[in-house]
């Protein structure tokens, strides 16, 4: 089992993302989703949806946490997008960005 290398709250980790995420949500749910694999303009289009938005946001997360062995479900991560958004992309965003995540994986084969 694993767990979140960054916090939910570690949003100044990386002020950039943040800065990103905060006027562009969708373009750090785009990249979130690319990282797994998904569309990254579908699923950018589809973050901004409202609800809907909510459940795309939370899917991705859950591909996230069953890449990296993380407890949760889909319930725990539809409340987080929709209390939390933001600071749950950034969270995404630096678990897929950071040591081991798929970003860097991509870089090592290259």
């Amino acid at each position: 089992m694993g767990d979140w290398q960054y916090g939910l709250f570690g949003c100044f980790n990386d002020i950039g993302l943040c800065i990103i995420t905060y006027f562009v949500p969708c373009y750090t749910a785009g990249k979130n989703a690319e990282a797994v694999g998904e569309s990254c303009i579908t699923y950018g289009i589809l973050s901004i949806l409202g609800p809907c938005g909510i459940y795309f946001r939370a899917k991705i997360r859950g591909q996230i946490r069953d890449q990296k062995s993380i407890p949760g479900g889909m319930g725990g991560d539809c409340l987080l997008h929709w209390f939390c958004a933001i600071c749950a992309l950034i969270q995404e965003a630096q678990e897929v960005k950071g040591p081991g995540g798929a970003m860097a994986q991509s870089m090592a084969r290259e």
